[in-house]
Formats: structure tokens, C-alpha cells, sequence
């Protein structure tokens, strides 16, 4: 999948977005977003911030530049970068194809992204050549399972759920290393699909 279409695949579900993501999953997973993005520090990265559902678990004060490849996505974010308490930039950019400087950040942090990067492996290379040496990513996210027959089950399902939205039986922790990342920890927060990772 190009960018091109990427970008008009994301702005088509922006209408939708919060109405799907906000009552339930956010909603259910909430305790996990606070803990998971209190390390916050530095200059942060925040890699798909959507129409923002994220930004209410920032820890206030942090200085952070958010993207986003749907121009709509980031029309719904606007208002709650504008509140949040603390420096918080959106700006319009392909994951793999980051307009920032090498070893421009301290971290960087991403909440079920690299479901929906055309190019995962080459979307993590950027972050990798962004962050700063001795730097941090963190990772909420999504992948595949091993466990039967869950993972049967997720594998029927991605060929529909990759044209509306996010695959689903992605192997976000292998494309880590792929990319040249050092897993430091991985933690589950059901079974083995929704999961933080820490890399460095």
C-alpha cells in the first residue's frame, strides 16, 4: 500500500474513529495508557496520534511532537492537542518517511500504529535513525498470536479488518529487531496480542 493510500484508507475512518475507539477500548485500557506513558521525558515522539484519544493520558509538562498521515485524523486531534498542558506539535507525516534530523529525539512512543505501517520494518528503521543514541521506544500495541485457535482465527479475519483498518496478525515485537532496536522488555495485557514493548 502506497502513502497515497494509506493517508485516504485513514481519513475515510476519521469520521468513525472516536465512536468505535473511545467507549470500549479506550475506556477498558485506560489504567494501562497512564502507566504506559508516565516514563515520558526528553523530547518525545509520538508516532499515529489519530484524532488524539491518546493525549488525555499524557503526563502534563512534556515537550512532544505528534504526527499523523491523515489530515483528517489530525482536524479531530487539534482541539485536544490545544488543551493538553504542556508543548504538543501535530504535524502532517508518513511514518516511513520522517521529516526530522537523525538522533532529533530522546524517545519515541507509538499505541497500536504498527498494525496500519505499509512498510512496518521500514516505518521502525525511521524511528531508529530519529532517536537518539542511548534513546527509548515504547510500544502499545496489537500483533498476532500464537496461541491456537486464536491465531487462526485473527488470520481469517485480517484480510477484511487490513482494507477497513489495522492487520492483525502482525509480528510487531520481530520487526523490532528487524529494524535494529534491542527488546528490553515485552509485557502482556491480554494473552499475547495486546502488549507494550520497550526497546532501545
Amino acid at each position: 500500500m502506497s502513502a497515497s493510500e494509506a493517508r485516504k484508507k485513514w481519513d475515510g475512518a476519521a469520521r468513525g474513529f472516536d465512536f468505535f475507539n473511545s467507549h470500549g477500548p479506550e475506556k477498558r485500557w485506560s489504567p494501562h495508557k497512564q502507566a504506559f506513558f508516565a516514563p515520558m521525558r526528553g523530547k518525545v515522539l509520538f508516532l499515529a496520534v489519530g484524532t488524539g484519544l491518546d493525549i488525555q493520558f499524557f503526563p502534563p509538562h512534556q515537550d512532544i511532537t505528534a504526527i499523523d498521515i491523515s489530515p483528517r485524523m489530525l482536524e479531530k486531534a487539534r482541539p485536544r492537542a490545544a488543551a493538553y498542558d504542556g508543548r504538543l506539535e501535530l504535524h502532517e507525516m508518513d511514518a516511513q518517511h520522517l521529516d526530522f534530523d537523525d538522533d532529533t529525539f530522546d524517545q519515541a512512543y507509538t499505541s497500536c500504529t504498527f498494525c496500519s505501517v505499509p512498510d512496518p520494518v521500514k516505518g521502525l528503521r525511521e524511528l531508529r535513525r530519529v532517536v537518539k543514541p542511548g534513546g527509548e521506544l515504547r510500544m502499545f500495541e496489537h500483533t498476532g498470536s500464537r496461541w491456537f485457535p486464536f491465531n487462526v482465527v485473527l488470520h481469517m479475519m485480517n484480510p477484511i479488518s487490513r482494507k477497513v483498518g489495522p492487520e492483525v496478525i502482525r509480528d510487531t515485537v520481530g520487526n523490532v529487531r528487524k529494524a535494529g532496536f534491542r527488546v528490553v522488555r515485552v509485557r502482556h495485557l491480554y494473552l499475547d496480542v495486546v502488549k507494550t514493548i520497550e526497546a532501545a
